[in-house]
């Protein structure tokens, strides 16, 4: 069995003319959702998870209000793509489970093609947790939606 968690990046500042989109802090909005999903988080993952992380400022200082050690992963800077991500979290091969915080539209794609939708039906609200779980079903494995959780309902 695995899970792979997808934890999108919280409310982060517009973009200044001149500035990199990657150096994008989060709001004082954005600051509240990422602590609030860490909490919630905190209580709900399992030992031994791994976590990774895009390189950019606002994916990490999201990671960060969680607490826990991750990696930063260029694979899951914004213009990648689903598959990088799969490949990356060793889905489905791996066991145990993933956290991957990073951005749309790639989270979306990613949770899209495992559950079969059209890409455009699946978008991840800033700051939400999408929670995937591959397990054994008679004599196949099947993904299932674990939970989804928003910030902004805690």
């Amino acid at each position: 069995m695995m899970d792979l968690i997808l934890w999108r990046h919280a409310e982060a500042e517009e973009i200044r003319e001149g500035q990199d989109d990657l150096d994008r802090p989060l709001t004082a909005r954005g600051e509240k959702q990422a602590a609030r999903m860490a909490a919630w988080l905190d209580r709900q993952l399992p030992d031994g998870l791994r976590m990774l992380c895009s390189p950019a400022r606002r994916t990490e200082a999201t990671a960060k209000a969680l607490g826990r050690k991750y990696k930063l992963r260029a694979e899951l800077l914004p213009g990648g793509s689903a598959q990088d991500l799969l490949e990356l979290s060793q889905w489905p091969k791996s066991k145990g489970a993933v956290l991957v915080v990073g951005h749309q539209p790639m989270l979306g794609q990613a949770v899209a093609g495992l559950l079969g939708l059209q890409a455009q039906e699946c978008t991840i609200r800033k700051g939400s947790v999408w929670w995937l779980r591959q397990r054994p079903r008679l004599d196949t494995m099947e993904t299932i939606l674990f939970a989804v959780q928003s910030p902004d309902f805690l």
